[in-house]
């Protein structure tokens, strides 16, 4: 499975969760796609959310739920540093590389 097959898994079952109730079990305002949106803002790594956003960029939205790309407009961009920093810190861990 290529990585971003892997986050449009991630970002769709994360849809499913918010999208099954108008809270998504959680807050009144946290459900649906701001609740998509919060969550991916503050649980991905900055190079997921970035590797995200660069598919959408190109056109790419095959597979990905309705609810995800509502959510887009209020998904976070990082910062190039921030993003350099946590790939720097994921290569010296010897994880995966971005496929940025």
């Amino acid at each position: 499975m290529q990585h971003s097959d892997r986050l449009t898994t991630m970002a769709n079952q994360i849809a499913a969760f918010f999208g099954s109730s108008p809270t998504g079990g959680r807050g009144q305002d946290e459900g649906g796609a701001k609740g998509v949106a919060d969550h991916i803002n503050k649980y991905w790594e900055p190079r997921m959310r970035s590797q995200l956003m660069d598919r959408i960029r190109k056109g790419d939205t095959a597979g990905l739920s309705p609810l995800v790309v509502e959510a887009l407009p209020d998904i976070r961009l990082p910062s190039r540093r921030l993003e350099q920093r946590t790939t720097t810190e994921a290569q010296e861990r010897g994880l995966e590389a971005p496929q940025v």
